[in-house]
């Protein structure tokens, strides 16, 4: 069966896909000191809590996390006995190359993005994905990743806040009842929560008119329902759009 592992610079889940459903994700935060026997140990035994007997035979990783890689390869192994598929090595094929500037390194979630999204929604597509940073990325007709925009992530935009100003609290980010606040934290949520609508709404509005085509917009990340509840910014929301990814990305290879 296949692992797949996204590395993320918050969080990393891994994913044993069955072929047709994935049979189970466990999610971990990322810690690039982490050895591939501290790896197995932990997903050993979770395996083992959820009586899952299933062999592992392939896996395949995205990681925006470099140093993490090698322990993550180590892991496929020594306790999986195979080579995996790390997405934006020059070993792992994409169904479509990415076109941009020459020397760009491209973000391999957002490679991972690219592929998932085409493969269920074709292409045309801005997919707006909330991690800790939050990314639009470009899909061209054909699948290909042709560019996009990186703007602070949502958390990332409220960790700063509260460290720059010795006054304002951490607050939990949620839909305001209004938009204007009578209280720090309100007004600190309104603005967040406001802001980005409108981040959302003005970087995919310019992008669809700079490519001169019809676009659709897919959301993918923790938050990107709670934004949909205000506008009907999105077109469609894939809770697991960057698994998917993967899974598009291996059986590519498989076939080629």
């Amino acid at each position: 069966m296949l692992l797949a592992i996204d590395c993320g610079n918050t969080n990393t889940v891994f994913s044993i896909w069955g072929g047709n459903e994935w049979i189970a994700t466990w999610r971990t935060s990322t810690e690039w000191q982490r050895t591939a026997d501290q790896y197995y140990v932990w997903l050993s035994s979770l395996m083992r809590f959820q009586n899952l007997d299933v062999q592992i035979d392939e896996v395949i990783v995205s990681s925006t996390v470099p140093r993490v890689v090698f322990n993550l390869r180590v892991l496929s192994d020594r306790y999986f006995n195979c080579r995996p598929l790390v997405v934006g090595k020059s070993d792992c094929a994409l169904p479509a190359a990415p076109r941009v500037d020459a020397g760009t390194q491209v973000g391999p979630d957002r490679l991972v993005n690219a592929a998932g999204a085409y493969d269920r929604h074709g292409g045309d597509l801005i997919v707006v994905d909330f991690g800790t940073a939050t990314t639009f990325d470009v899909v061209a007709s054909d699948g290909a990743y042709i560019g996009g925009v990186i703007a602070p992530g949502v958390n990332l935009s409220l960790e700063a806040l509260h460290n720059a100003a010795a006054a304002l609290p951490h607050v939990d980010i949620s839909k305001p009842q209004a938009v204007i606040g009578t209280n720090t934290v309100a007004c600190m949520q309104s603005g967040v929560f406001w802001g980005y609508i409108g981040l959302v709404r003005e970087i995919c509005a310019r992008i669809k008119a700079e490519r001169g085509v019809p676009m659709r917009i897919i959301a993918t990340g923790g938050l990107a329902p709670l934004f949909q509840q205000a506008e009907n910014l999105f077109d469609a929301f894939e809770d697991d759009l960057t698994m998917h990814g993967l899974t598009v990305i291996h059986a590519y290879n498989k076939d080629l």
